[in-house]
């Protein structure tokens, strides 16, 4: 299910996503069984629809002629004149406090300059050595630590005997302790925390590694992206570059880890680097016995990335005279700031210039918009522009510029100012129906306290969810195979890259997710994975539902869809509904819905189990709609079999009066969003996906808008249902630039694999990264979009293939909805691309039963044949304007585009399997 997403412009502007509107499931006005004001609400959304897509203006990069000193407006306070509107926006920059840059834009930023400290030592009158790790920042500090034993290979983390843990310690998995740093009452320093790990000389313990974490931000602290190692014995086994061992110190060195570049602070200072006194390094002929521990004491400087909170306020007064719009901009932003600006004409926000006369210092930029330096305040604490602009017009648009690199605008979007009744109505009408509207005295005190009540709770919660899964591990000699050292790393990073407020590095990185190079037979089924080599068929449209026997209709299809070569069907939201399609669900436990009754639904599991081909049940999960009034006239009180009140609604949605805590995701503001913190849900919601895997039959599940509630739930429910396949619809809108999408959306995919991270990698997610991307290419003939920077896919296969499931259109964006549709006539190259490609592709239900059914049905024989499957390597051997072309594991070569492409010739033989319109398919005979 998508949703449209209208909301206050302080956080969502409708340049959010032209093409992928993510929160509509369209259903008539009237036409539900529900209470008045859930229809009002429903008809709000229902006709908000229209408004969604629309596409920004292009923009040259030619600067044009400065407006002339005739043109120059006068400025004028209309004081007698109405306020028309006035609202204030939060603006949120991110600063780093370095030493020597006090200048005015530095003033008001926190200073969060510090140092970390490693020392070891030997307590007084005892055979017993300390080690301890401390930092002098601000922050709720954790030390994240592991130990590596002499005789493993490599840099592999181990969790350290039980008596060498400092209390209130945390077990992760097997293979980490996470220790809350406490105040130091020893030091001097004021602010400064520590954790002392006792160590015995004569354990079998080679060395000591850690990273740091701020559980307040979810920062980490490493070192140039590897972790910190302490060596406790003079080598430690494995070919490591000389340059990582300071023997001079007996200890403290920098080696090489899992994580990647996931640090948001900022290291100042390297350590040392020498050899020892023979010049000699690590090496494996080293005998233990050299072991002698002796004291050292290094420090690291650092700097701490700093949230700024600043604000801009815009009031809208008109003139009675003359009827112009007079706007007033206000922010206390220091420096210069420029604010680049337009107009509207109608509700498709397309930026205009409007007529003359323009502020001082104001130049047109590549005719579409303009650029005004605003004017400093008196006394020097902000800045303020003032702009009149004729009657007539819909809206003011724009955006601040700071500097070259700095542009701040309204969470991601444009800053839009209503100039008419019409559209303040339209803006109104729009908050209402998303409820993010902020007072504006109470948006930055809201914000906080949401963050330390949410992030306090969540904390407790994921220690609490990681203490019940950890467990002992051996510390005797480990022998891996490769494929299970890959995926234990795969693991780790799951587990530590997630923070509850993620940062703005991306916490995943090409070398992070290497998958295995070659996949000799299947790997073990997962629910994130499956088996690896799925193909998943949607298996209905959005008019499924009006029939009333659709499932009778599928048995029929059953013979039809197998012999494809589907392995995995995704069939419906099986419960009753207020909206027909079933994406509002009420009694969850009722299972008569316009796909047909329970007992049908039964059968046309049984008769796809019969043919090879595994079930997913789509699961609403997010929201649910009520059967009873409160007091108030809200819709908040449940019936049936999970007969909830109002403590099961999340307390953040105004429209339905929860008294829950707040949401931990988005919220979806057509039916009362679940409050899934508490216990009494999470205990019911895991019985009845229990019920329906042994009542049903359902092999997995397909989880609607994941969006609304955090991943670690997600995980949660899964372990309990053990699914075989799992995949979320994290429908999220990708990055453009004045309407033109931008190359780079690491940005967009990172938040994809943020969810899967927090499943701990037990689901899978939509790729809706590569689905954007695929639309950008084919529409503007530019397949140079489809390779990264670093060459590999751009979307979540890219990135974590395993568990990215492709897809280029389903029953949101395609069907009779249309909000995304892919590029017509050109969806057999969508397919040429997802189905050669790694990860799991996804075909929907309307393009097999149409022309396109032997080219796909090709297309999926030529993947089953060459064993192509979620992990398969792909070398991208062209992505240029016109062509795009890549090799799958050296068995089959593709190209998409009208471009010419051909193979390369050599020992290597090719030979031509199937091919379409600006699509061609090779397969190796070698």
């Amino acid at each position: 299910m998508s949703t449209v997403s209208i909301g206050s412009l302080q956080h969502h502007s409708l340049r959010e996503n032209p093409k992928y509107s993510p929160k509509s499931k369209a259903f008539k006005p009237g036409s539900l069984n529900c209470s008045p004001q859930t229809q009002t609400l429903t008809k709000l959304f229902f006709h908000s629809r229209r408004f969604c897509n629309f596409r920004a203006p292009k923009h040259s990069h030619v600067v044009v002629k400065a407006a002339s000193t005739a043109e120059t407006a006068v400025v004028q306070t209309f004081e007698s004149a109405e306020l028309f509107f006035k609202e204030t926006f939060p603006l949120k920059r991110t600063e780093t406090s370095v030493k020597g840059e006090r200048n005015e834009v530095h003033k008001k930023l926190k200073i969060v300059e510090g140092k970390i400290f490693v020392r070891l030592d030997q307590v007084k009158n005892s055979q017993i050595w300390q080690l301890t790790v401390g930092c002098n920042l601000p922050g709720k500090w954790i030390l994240h630590w592991g130990v590596s034993y002499v005789d493993d290979v490599g840099s592999e983390w181990d969790q350290p005997p039980t008596q060498m843990r400092p209390p209130d310690s945390i077990p992760i998995k097997d293979y980490a302790i996470e220790t809350p740093m406490k105040k130091s009452s020893s030091s001097g320093e004021d602010g400064f925390y520590e954790v002392k790990i006792d160590l015995s000389p004569n354990s079998a313990i080679a060395a000591i590694n850690f990273v740091l974490k701020d559980d307040e931000t979810g920062a980490w602290y490493q070192h140039r992206g590897r972790d910190f190692k302490v060596p406790l014995v003079d080598y430690v086994q494995g070919d490591q570059p000389d340059s990582n061992i300071a023997e001079a110190k007996r200890g403290f060195s920098i080696w090489p880890g899992a994580f990647g570049p996931l640090s948001s602070l900022i290291l100042k200072g390297e350590a040392s680097a020498t050899t020892g006194p023979d010049n000699s390094t690590n090496s494996r002929d080293r005998k233990q016995e050299s072991r002698s521990l002796e004291k050292f004491y290094d420090e690291q400087p650092i700097a701490k990335q700093v949230s700024v909170d600043n604000s801009v306020t815009v009031s809208v007064r008109k003139c009675p005279e003359t009827a112009k719009n007079h706007l007033h901009v206000e922010t206390d932003l220091p420096g210069d700031v420029v604010i680049h600006w337009g107009v509207c004409l109608d509700g498709a926000k397309k930026w205009e210039i409007p007529a003359a006369p323009y502020p001082p210092e104001t130049i047109a930029f590549k005719g579409k918009a303009l650029r005004t330096r605003l004017q400093p305040k008196e006394g020097g604490d902000g800045c303020w522009g003032s702009f009149t602009v004729e009657e007539g017009l819909e809206g003011f648009l724009f955006v601040l510029k700071l500097n070259e690199n700095t542009w701040l605008n309204c969470m991601g979007n444009d800053f839009y100012i209503p100039l008419s009744s019409s559209s303040l109505s339209a803006r109104s009408t729009q908050s209402l129906s998303e409820g993010t509207q902020i007072p504006e005295k109470n948006a930055k005190e809201n914000q906080e306290g949401s963050l330390s009540k949410y992030t306090n709770g969540i904390i407790k919660e994921i220690r609490n969810l990681v203490g019940d899964i950890s467990s002992e591990k051996s510390q005797k000699i480990k022998s891996k195979e490769a494929q299970e050292s890959i995926l234990q790393e795969i693991e780790k990073l799951a587990a530590e890259a997630y923070s509850i407020f993620r940062s703005s590095v991306p916490t995943f990185t090409e070398e992070a997710v290497v998958e295995s190079k070659e996949q000799i037979s299947p790997v073990k089924i997962c629910s994130g994975t499956g088996t690896g080599f799925e193909i998943l068929c949607q298996g209905f449209n959005w008019e499924s539902h009006k029939s009333g026997r659709w499932y009778m209709e599928l048995i029929e299809k059953t013979a039809e869809l197998s012999s494809i070569g589907f392995t995995v069907l995704w069939l419906p939201p099986p419960t009753e509904s207020i909206s027909p399609e079933g994406y509002m669900p009420r009694d969850l436990y009722n299972l008569n819905s316009r796909y047909g009754n329970i007992d049908q639904l039964k059968e046309v599991v049984k008769k796809f189990h019969e043919v090879g081909i595994k079930v997913l049940g789509d699961a609403v999960l997010n929201h649910r709609c009520a059967h009873y009034k409160n007091q108030n006239g809200i819709w908040n009180i449940y019936g049936g079999r999970l007969n909830w009140d109002d403590r099961a609604v999340v307390a953040d949605d105004p429209h339905f009066q929860g008294r829950g805590n707040k949401s931990s995701g988005d919220n979806f503001h057509a039916a009362p969003n679940i409050d899934h913190s508490q216990e009494f849900v999470r205990k019911d919601l895991k019985e009845w996906l229990c019920w329906l895997r042994k009542e049903i039959g359902y092999d997995g599940w397909r989880l609607d808008f994941v969006r609304g509630f955090w991943g670690g739930y997600v995980k949660d429910y899964i372990d309990v249902s053990e699914p075989s396949f799992a995949v979320g619809e994290y429908w999220d809108s990708l990055s453009y630039t004045y309407g033109e999408m931008d190359h780079n959306q690491d940005a967009h995919r990172q938040r994809i694999i943020d969810w899967i991270n927090a499943t701990n990698g037990t689901a899978g997610a939509f790729d809706v990264t590569t689905k954007g991307i695929l639309h950008a290419t084919l529409e503007r003939c530019e397949y140079w979009r489809l390779s990264d920077s670093k060459g590999k896919p751009p979307g979540v296969v890219g990135w974590w293939p395993s568990r990215a499931v492709t897809f280029i259109e389903n029953h949101d964006t395609g069907s009779t909805q249309g909000h995304w549709r892919f590029p017509r006539g050109k969806e057999m190259q969508g397919y040429a691309y997802i189905l050669t490609h790694p990860g799991t592709p996804t075909v929907f239900f309307d393009h097999i039963f149409s022309h396109y059914r032997s080219e796909i049905e090709a297309l999926i024989s030529i993947r089953n044949r060459n064993k192509i499957h979620c992990r398969s390597i792909i070398k991208i051997t062209k992505a240029e304007r016109d062509v795009y072309a890549a090799i799958i594991d050296e068995k089959v070569a593709v190209k998409i585009g009208p471009g010419h492409y051909e193979p390369p010739s050599g020992q290597q033989k090719w030979s031509s399997a199937c091919e379409g319109k600006d699509y061609k398919v090779w397969e190796s005979s070698s």
